[in-house]
């Protein structure tokens, strides 16, 4: 009797809203990061920030919503800067960009505390 591989199919999904954490304190990778340009506002492996990146995949997925994204109070404008920059960049992004909801961390608390800032924002 031969068992069969279990099936790795999942029901697609009607559609999803991103959450993207980009707190962080720019200690791991100094002298490149800093506490006020930490590791995801650089861009370490294209032209695009690794913010940008995860940006762009999560909404080239198909059936996203207009993501949340929740980051540091200082950094906000770092935030918004890179996301004009992607939806000029990536033109057809931009409707979910420019509807993208920020969430701002008074002070950065890890991600438990985070994750239920943005599940309280849906």
């Amino acid at each position: 009797m031969v068992k069969s591989e279990p099936s790795l199919e999942f029901p697609p999904v009607q559609s999803f809203r991103p959450v993207i954490l980009c707190g962080g304190s720019g200690t791991r990778l100094w002298p490149l990061s800093r506490a006020g340009f930490p590791k995801q506002f650089l861009c370490l492996t294209s032209n695009q920030t690794l913010f940008q990146e995860a940006l762009e995949r999560l909404l080239t997925m198909g059936n996203a919503l207009a993501p949340i994204i929740v980051c540091n109070e200082e950094h906000r404008f770092l935030v918004q800067g890179q996301l004009d920059e992607l939806a000029t960049q990536s033109p057809q992004l931009a409707p979910l960009i420019h509807k993208a909801q920020l969430l701002l961390e008074p002070e950065g608390r890890n991600t438990a505390p985070a994750l239920t800032l943005a599940a309280l924002a849906t």
